[in-house]
């Protein structure tokens, strides 16, 4: 069975909380707010509109303006998300050696389709990955399993012969629940050292230079 490593999009493979920033400081200058120092949003980059929201503005998704100003997120970000964003210094890398290594990687992120692929394409993803699994691809997103299970199904591999790399607690749950190998990539938007330990993740990294290393112990170690 062919090993398969997936990666979370924002945060593990792109560093995209510039965009995501700007975008979140917009709807406070449409409220006629200042924007927010980028530091004090980036940390919640991997928690979409809905953590981005509540950073910028304290906004709940129980409030009566939420959906309406979610949209005018999402629209603004949409024409901005290519401004900054780039892949983690090492990604490109990482990405030649796991398929010169005969082994295969996909995408499973909670960012909607509409918004997804036309990053995946920006940065020349979509047809090297084996499975581009998005936020609105199932009926469910992470920490639900159903996403990585997809994807699993689309690679024509099992759970218990793939990996999952993501920097946010759901991304680990996720796996786990899917029977998944674990890697917590601690490079990306959790600043919380003790936080990322609690997740239970097989492994930890630093950064991306870490991951090659941690790949194979885990397929060493895990799915011989």
């Amino acid at each position: 069975m062919r090993r398969i490593i997936f990666f979370d999009f924002d945060g593990t493979l792109v560093d995209s909380a510039p965009d995501l920033a700007y975008a979140a400081n917009m709807q406070r200058s449409r409220k006629g707010l200042p924007a927010l120092e980028y530091e004090k949003l980036r940390p919640y980059a991997s928690q979409g509109a809905r953590g981005l929201l509540k950073a910028a503005l304290d906004l709940h998704p129980e409030h009566n303006d939420y959906e309406q100003v979610r949209q005018q997120f999402l629209q603004d970000y949409k024409s901005c998300m290519t401004r900054h964003t780039h892949l983690f210094n090492g990604i490109e890398t990482l990405l030649n050696r796991i398929e010169q290594n005969n082994l295969a990687w996909g995408i499973v992120t909670n960012k909607a389709e509409n918004l997804s692929f036309p990053m995946f394409d920006h940065f020349q993803l979509t047809s090297r990955s084996i499975a581009n699994v998005c936020g609105d691809t199932t009926p469910y997103s992470k920490p639900h399993p159903a996403p990585l299970l997809h994807a699993a199904n689309i690679a024509n591999s099992k759970p218990e012969s793939c990996i999952y790399i993501g920097d946010d607690e759901r991304d680990i749950i996720a796996g786990k629940a899917a029977n998944m190998a674990t890697i917590a990539a601690a490079y990306g938007y959790c600043d919380n050292k003790e936080e990322i330990r609690n997740w239970q993740a097989d492994i930890i990294v630093n950064q991306v230079d870490e991951l090659w290393d941690a790949i194979i112990h885990l397929i060493q170690t895990k799915m011989e």
